[in-house]
C-alpha cells in the first residue's frame, strides 16, 4: 500500500494502522536506521505502526493476531496532524 512516500505491507485505512514484516533484510544497521525513520514519518502523520519479524509470523501467527487485535481495541487512534492520508486508488479519483 502506498502511503506518505512508502510502500506499507498492510494498511488499515479505518484504524490508521500500518502492519510491517521484517525479514533479515532490516537487521542492519543501515535498515534499522531506515526503519525508525520511516515510523517517525508515519507516525507524524497520525498513523500507529507495528512491526514484526517474518519469523514470528511464521512461528507465531496467533500471537501475532493477538498483538494486532489488542491495538485495535485497546489503543485509541493517535491524533492526525492534518487529514487521513490518502491511499493510492483515492489519490487517482
Amino acid at each position: 500500500m502506498p502511503l506518505c512516500g512508502y510502500i506499507l505491507d498492510f494498511y488499515a485505512h479505518v484504524a490508521r494502522l500500518a502492519i510491517e514484516l521484517d525479514g533479515p533484510t532490516h537487521d542492519t544497521p543501515e535498515a534499522q536506521a531506515y526503519d525508525a525513520e520511516r515510523t517517525r514519518v508515519l507516525e507524524a502523520a497520525g498513523l500507529r505502526v507495528l512491526r514484526f519479524q517474518n519469523r514470528e509470523v511464521m512461528e507465531n501467527f496467533a500471537g501475532v493476531c493477538a498483538v494486532i487485535d489488542k491495538r485495535l481495541t485497546s489503543a485509541t487512534p493517535p491524533t492526525p496532524a492534518g487529514p487521513p492520508p490518502l491511499s493510492w486508488e483515492e489519490r487517482s479519483e
